[in-house]
């Protein structure tokens, strides 16, 4: 049986962490071919070279311009374009190869991580991030969610939640949608540094970071009106949510614990058991007994969560790869669901272990 061809797929902002992720996945999958990996500031410098654990699967693929990338668009009659460029770049960087594909008559499908297609309305991307939308008129185009929670896109493009938000939103949905908890939410969540991206900063100096933890953007953090919005247009319900992030002493993973308040009483079985029949089917999702650990899923696209009740009190402890499920493996996992593959295809490889 002759095996289906290779989707030809393009991946925006490659020098970037997510980008790297990214690239990692698509060497592994089955179904995808890298033809371009797109960085401006890096054109015709090897992969390898931003990413050597990536040199046995890219040992002499360099990046590309993004002119290089609108002529491949324009010329290839389908495509998948992963993007992960920087917030406030990606919009407009996408308008431009979708606007020429269009006129050129091919048909590229985008899956976006940045945080340019998340809100569906152009005045509350403005409000959060302080400027105007790159490309306003796209917003209609994409439909943002993690895969587990939208059955059917309606859609021809996906904005994937980011990493913070994908954790909250595995705890949230399934209780909010189910009616289990009153709508006053509360989230406290620690990152590892590569959710903080490549460049250095303070937040991510090594020494700065070592052995240390602390919150930041206490409840004032972009992510929680992303995340409302995206609950209450899942739901139908409206909700309050207050968000403490934190910065950790580790690279990779997110633990994010949600409190509520029950609607009434249930058993710490009874809401895991809710949790596991909501998420039935989905591959990624594993409900535990016990407290969820981020060594167990750091390095894989699956999401562990684990509850706890006492009288009418809640908590959900989530954790995933911010890298992975909360980025690079979501989108692919979105990808999946685009071309009608089994969404794990190319995404099952178990965590490390011991990282």
């Amino acid at each position: 049986m002759t095996a289906p061809p290779r989707v030809p797929t393009l991946v925006l902002g490659g020098t970037g962490y997510v980008a790297g992720e990214l690239l990692r996945l698509i060497a592994a999958h089955p179904h995808l071919e890298l033809v371009a990996a797109i960085s401006d500031s890096k054109p015709g410098e090897r992969v390898a070279a931003a990413f050597p654990h990536l040199a046995s699967a890219y040992p002499e693929t360099a990046f590309v311009s993004a002119e290089e990338g609108l002529r491949l668009v324009t010329t290839l009659p389908a495509c998948s374009v992963l993007a992960a460029a920087p917030h406030g770049v990606s919009a407009a960087l996408i308008d431009r190869l979708l606007s020429a594909a269009a006129a050129a008559g091919t048909h590229p499908r985008v899956v976006d991580i940045s945080a340019d297609y998340r809100f569906s309305d152009a005045d509350a991307y403005a409000a959060v991030y302080g400027h105007a939308h790159g490309a306003p008129t796209r917003l209609s185009d994409f439909t943002c969610a993690v895969p587990e929670h939208l059955p059917t896109l309606t859609t021809p493009h996906v904005a994937h939640p980011g990493c913070f938000a994908t954790a909250m939103l595995l705890a949230l949905v399934p209780l909010v949608k189910m009616a289990l908890v009153e709508p006053v939410l509360y989230v406290s969540a620690i990152t590892g540094s590569t959710g903080s991206g490549r460049s250095p900063t303070e937040g991510t100096h090594h020494p700065r970071r070592h052995s240390d933890l602390y919150s930041y953007g206490a409840l004032a953090h972009r992510h929680a009106p992303e995340v409302v919005s995206i609950v209450e247009r899942l739901t139908g319900q409206p909700v309050e949510l207050n968000f403490v992030p934190h910065s950790g002493p580790f690279a990779r993973g997110i633990h994010a614990t949600t409190q509520a308040r029950l609607v009434r009483p249930m058993s710490s079985a009874g809401v895991r058991a809710a949790l596991t029949e909501f998420y039935a089917g989905q591959p990624f999702v594993r409900i535990r007994n016990e407290a969820p650990r981020m060594k167990d899923i750091v390095g894989s696209n699956y999401a562990e969560l684990s509850a706890t009740a006492h009288g009418r009190s809640v908590a959900v402890m989530s954790v995933i790869d911010n890298l992975t499920k909360g980025a690079a493996g979501g989108a692919v996992q979105w990808l999946n669901r685009i071309h009608g593959w089994d969404q794990a295809t190319g995404l099952t490889a178990p965590a490390p272990g011991w990282t």
